[in-house]
């Protein structure tokens, strides 16, 4: 079955950088787009970005210019780069693949993912 697991995660200060993993398992990844996102306290589960299997991108408007997504196939791994992070960034964070292959258009929308990690924990403290 599809196995997702995050790393990476952690206690920071703000200002510095970050950057998870999350690996896949059990499909083929090269095909999969990715998605990430995050949950804070209280707060509904949020879309941070996502990646296409060609390797394009969207971001959530508030993030794009400190967040970066990419993808290594051979490892079957994708990153979130997260720099100059902030208060308001600490969250759980997931990565998160669609069940469908080769999707052009990646989306934004929680339940258009099918498989989850456990996800992350970050804590950015001020």
């Amino acid at each position: 079955q599809v196995q997702l697991v995050e790393s990476g995660g952690g206690l920071v200060q703000a200002g510095v950088s970050l950057r998870l993993s999350c690996v896949a398992s059990g499909r083929t990844f090269s095909s999969s787009a990715m998605g990430w996102f995050r949950q804070a306290p209280g707060h509904e589960r949020e879309f941070v970005g996502a990646i296409g299997w060609s390797g394009n991108t969207v971001y959530a408007a508030s993030l794009k210019d400190r967040f970066t997504i990419s993808r290594d196939n051979a490892k079957k791994t994708v990153y979130l780069q997260m720099n100059n992070l902030k208060p308001e960034d600490t969250a759980v964070y997931y990565c998160a693949m669609p069940r469908s292959h080769y999707i052009s258009v990646v989306s934004r929308t929680p339940s258009s993912y099918d498989y989850w990690g456990q996800g992350t924990q970050v804590t950015v403290s001020s």
